[in-house]
């Protein structure tokens, strides 16, 4: 059997992969982003995101992700107080969560109208959504948790993502929120205030 060697052979230096290739959660909890999607402005939806590999799912453009080098996949986390989550949506690729604290209740349909199947996964547990399933999900337990989430490669920007169910969307306008046809959010005039407001409320226990 011929002497295999890998695809690429690359050199880098100890500050080349600290600087590039490196996520230090410590620093990386001071990088959240509170109103990533439309829906992060309702009650009930408010959680801070985080972009680690690649252009995770996003509707808001204020980010970019820590490590750039482009990967076959994208890789996010998300951490929510009690009660908290995205709210119905689906995307046109596999989403994948690993739970790395608390309890969390996954729930889905077929369509938007209607919630059909629903299970609850714990910590270090996976589970895996097909492309085209609506789904959400929420922290169920008793303190703030976290949950990773690693994503089928995709263009962000490219066509709409996510896909919200209508009343979630129409709950958004309330506060002024929208997405325009390529999925970028159409921010309401006091965005700025806002973002301001759920960081401190969310940020609150990591002080």
């Amino acid at each position: 059997m011929e002497n295999q060697q890998p695809r690429v052979k690359k050199s880098v230096t100890n500050e080349e992969m600290e600087k590039n290739w490196i996520v230090r959660f410590d620093e990386l909890k001071s990088k959240s982003i509170p109103l990533m999607f439309i829906d992060s402005i309702i009650p009930g939806h408010q959680r801070l995101n985080y972009a680690l590999i690649g252009d995770t799912a996003s509707e808001n453009d204020k980010y970019s992700p820590e490590i750039t080098e482009p990967h076959g996949f994208q890789i996010g986390m998300v951490k929510a107080p009690p009660g908290n989550g995205p709210a119905f949506h689906s995307h046109d690729y596999i989403e994948a969560f690993v739970p790395l604290t608390g309890k969390w209740r996954f729930y889905w349909g077929d369509s938007p109208e209607e919630i059909e199947g629903e299970t609850i996964i714990d910590q270090w547990d996976m589970i895996s959504l097909p492309p085209g399933l609506w789904r959400g999900f929420e922290n169920i337990s008793e303190e703030d948790a976290w949950c990773f989430a690693v994503l089928e490669q995709h263009k962000v920007y490219d066509g709409k993502d996510p896909y919200w169910a209508p009343e979630i969307i129409k709950q958004a306008s309330e506060f002024g929120f929208h997405a325009d046809e390529k999925g970028k959010m159409i921010k309401p005039d006091n965005f700025e205030e806002l973002e301001k407001q759920i960081a401190e409320k969310l940020r609150a226990g990591e002080r």
